[in-house]
């Protein structure tokens, strides 16, 4: 986890967390784990928005952090922050959607 932590200096993380802040989660990963569809789901996300907060429903803070080690590694995302069931992560757009991407859309909140 350390290794993909490092790729985002620490101004642009400080950066992308002031966005994430005021997003709410848009992929849930409920008792069923991580599934195919939960996998499509958070690819679809990441692709439009960039930048999305994932819920991990689930006490075991163990199995959360497994989850998120592997949606981090299907989704080929970086973990920006996770706080208790939250995580947040981000992917550079391929070509970039000024009316979805999060980066786009909340860029006055990192000034």
């Amino acid at each position: 986890m350390a290794t993909k932590m490092a790729a985002l200096k620490i101004q642009e993380r400080k950066r992308l967390r002031q966005i994430g802040h005021a997003l709410q989660p848009v992929v849930m990963i409920g008792s069923q784990g991580l599934t195919d569809n939960v996998i499509e789901e958070a690819m679809r996300a990441l692709n439009d928005h960039e930048l999305i907060k994932v819920k991990i429903a689930g006490e075991d803070r163990e199995l959360r952090q497994q989850l998120t080690q592997e949606l981090i590694v299907r989704t080929q995302a970086e973990s920006v922050q996770s706080i208790g069931k939250i995580v947040l992560l981000y992917k550079k757009a391929a070509q970039q959607n000024p009316k979805l991407s999060n980066l786009v859309r909340y860029a006055h909140l990192s000034n």
